[in-house]
């Protein structure tokens, strides 16, 4: 029986805690997602000492630095994403779509809004697979179980735009850089039919990059929602909330309003800090390269279980980015005396107003974005650092022989008249 099984098996049992609870609070049961890249500890320590099991544990992930591509059936259905509104991916685009048709016999995949691209449909070469193309309408169709791989073309927006469509099971992601700054597109484009191919066949390594499930609470909302976390497997979303898996951050801020953001947060239920300033960022490993580290946070590589939490512009000198454990829950809301409102988005959509009473929960999904690498997981996130933001780029310091005049006979001279004068 698998842990999708267990859920749908103990759901009277969790409604009944949840009926529970509302009797008696002192019976309140903690129950979150837990979805850590990371290595599964080892149980024991010593003779005596071991953890107590976890009967919440959905997932386990094995060694980041094991984490290959296998397929366990031929993949044969594949959704091609290309960067909107930008002529120059769309030779690559044709070519591309038009190889994996004739050249691998596989199913391509587009959005509907791709065939009636006014430039493609002057392409002579685009018309002959015109035809052959299975399309979809974001926000209409659903791909559950429909799609074997992706193909991202652009920048970094296409893969965000590939973790929107997918707020469950993600393909495997196979993004090549084709847009502005490329810090999650590792693959270029020349070759593409070797690289295709080499993955097509397994022979490929994975980065999986966490999300962060995002749900907001609205103060007339009557469920219960201790334990919803628990549920995510079954419930996209549930009435009177919105509910979304980002792959980059979710930006609370202070909107149109002159006055700052106060905001109250919470960890696990326990009341942290509160947040004056322009508003807070939390954001994934992945997203700690994005806005966070505009707002000077550092950067975490996307295997690290982690979530952080980055303060925008806080009228507080101490208030320094902190990173918490992947798979704690941060609840977020507006301070009762809090002068103004706040306004949420998810991966720089979705943007709606949180008003007061309404939070926002935000916890580690199970559903990571399963990212495949050029190389490996180390050399395409420093090459990313390196190329993308230049890190640590900076002139090299002469050597010694270079500075011979400095070091040699001039210095041994000054300190002889050191000497002289000081007798």
């Amino acid at each position: 029986m698998d842990s999708n099984d267990e859920i749908c098996n103990n759901l009277p049992d969790l409604k009944k805690n949840a009926n529970i609870q509302k009797l008696d609070p002192s019976l309140r049961i903690l129950r979150r997602t837990r979805s850590l890249n990371a290595p599964s500890p080892f149980q024991q320590f010593g003779p005596c000492g071991r953890i107590m099991k976890n009967s919440a544990m959905v997932m386990q992930i094995q060694d980041p630095a094991s984490q290959r591509l296998t397929w366990y059936k031929p993949p044969l259905a594949v959704l091609v994403i290309k960067k909107v509104r930008d002529s120059t991916v769309l030779p690559p685009f044709v070519q591309l779509v038009e190889w994996l048709i004739q050249e691998k016999n596989m199913v391509v995949w587009v959005e509907s809004a791709v065939l009636e691209d006014p430039l493609l449909l002057e392409d002579k070469r685009f018309h002959k697979i015109k035809d052959k193309l299975v399309t979809f309408k974001d926000g209409k169709d659903d791909l559950t179980d429909r799609i074997d791989f992706i193909v991202c073309l652009g920048g970094d927006g296409t893969l965000l735009y590939a973790s929107l469509l997918f707020q469950k099971s993600v393909p495997p992601v196979m993004a090549f850089h084709l847009g502005s700054l490329g810090f999650l597109t590792p693959f270029q484009f020349d070759n593409f039919q070797e690289q295709v191919t080499n993955v097509l066949e397994g022979h490929a390594a994975l980065t999986l990059r966490s999300r962060l499930r995002c749900m907001i609470v609205r103060k007339s909302a009557k469920m219960d929602y201790d334990y919803l976390p628990m549920l995510e497997n079954i419930h996209g979303s549930h009435d009177g909330s919105t509910n979304i898996l980002v792959l980059n951050e979710v930006v609370i801020d202070r909107g149109p309003s002159p006055y700052l953001s106060n905001i109250d947060l919470f960890l696990d239920g326990k009341h942290i800090t509160s947040v004056q300033g322009d508003g807070l960022i939390v954001s994934t490993p992945t997203g700690s390269t994005a806005y966070a580290v505009a707002a000077g946070a550092s950067m975490i590589h996307p295997s690290v279980p982690a979530i952080m939490v980055t303060p925008i512009c806080p009228h507080s000198l101490s208030f320094r980015p902190i990173v918490v454990p992947a798979g704690v829950e941060l609840k977020i809301s507006i301070s009762p005396d809090s002068r103004n409102t706040a306004w949420v988005s998810f991966d720089g959509r979705n943007r709606q107003e949180l008003l007061h009473g309404d939070s926002l929960r935000v916890t580690t999904s199970i559903y990571p974005v399963p990212s495949i690498c050029a190389q490996d997981q180390i050399s395409d996130w420093f090459d990313s650092l390196a190329e993308c933001l230049h890190w640590n780029v900076r002139k090299r310091q002469k050597c010694l022989d270079e500075l011979s005049d400095l070091t040699g006979s001039g210095s041994e001279d000054t300190l002889d008249e050191l000497v002289v004068d000081g007798h």
